[in-house]
């Protein structure tokens, strides 16, 4: 039978027992995460659940309209979203004039190696959502976090084709589980 998916609807709450006024369960140990179903019964949550809780809050740190006021929030939402996979991904956060968050889109999907990025696709894109300025993003499977010369020369093509529309690249991250390198941070934009 297939495991089932668990979202933070399923459960009450996550928690971290520090202290409690009164004997404390025997059951609740310092630095475990529980969670509760829906009739209030603590278990120790999974990493899968743990995972979930803090896709949701990041999620929350980057959602329609919200400013983008932390680098950290966005590198850390970004991370949540592309380090697991096992397939390159390239990914837009597009943003309005005044950086706040439209919407995240995964664009493109390629191998364990590669992706093929198509600009006028991402044009396109970029018109349809109204955005004015955007943060490219793409995982490397490998865990080699630095930018290849393929992944710069895709980056200067679109944002070229973007600047012909008055739409900004404000970042290209490429994201590992380990680390996440800027093109901003670098000078390469």
């Amino acid at each position: 039978m297939p495991r089932r998916t668990h979202t933070l609807r399923d459960s009450a709450t996550l928690a971290l027992p520090l202290s409690a006024p009164g004997p404390a369960p025997a059951l609740l140990a310092a630095g475990t995460l529980y969670t509760s179903n829906r009739q209030g019964t603590l278990r120790p949550a999974t990493d899968d659940e743990i995972l979930d809780a803090a896709r949701a809050i990041l999620a929350a740190q980057v959602h329609r309209g919200r400013p983008l006021t932390s680098p950290r929030h966005t590198r850390d939402y970004l991370r949540l979203e592309l380090a697991p996979l096992g397939h390159e991904v390239f990914a837009i956060l597009f943003l309005d004039n005044r950086h706040r968050a439209i919407e995240f889109a995964p664009l493109f999907r390629g191998t364990v190696d590669g992706a093929s990025v198509h600009p006028r696709e991402v044009v396109k894109e970029c018109l349809a959502r109204n955005a004015a300025a955007v943060i490219l993003a793409h995982n490397h499977p490998s865990g080699i976090a630095e930018p290849s010369a393929a992944d710069e020369l895709i980056t200067t093509r679109i944002r070229d084709a973007l600047s012909l529309i008055d739409v900004r690249v404000l970042d290209h991250l490429v994201v590992t589980g380990d680390a996440i390198v800027s093109f901003a941070e670098r000078g390469l934009l």
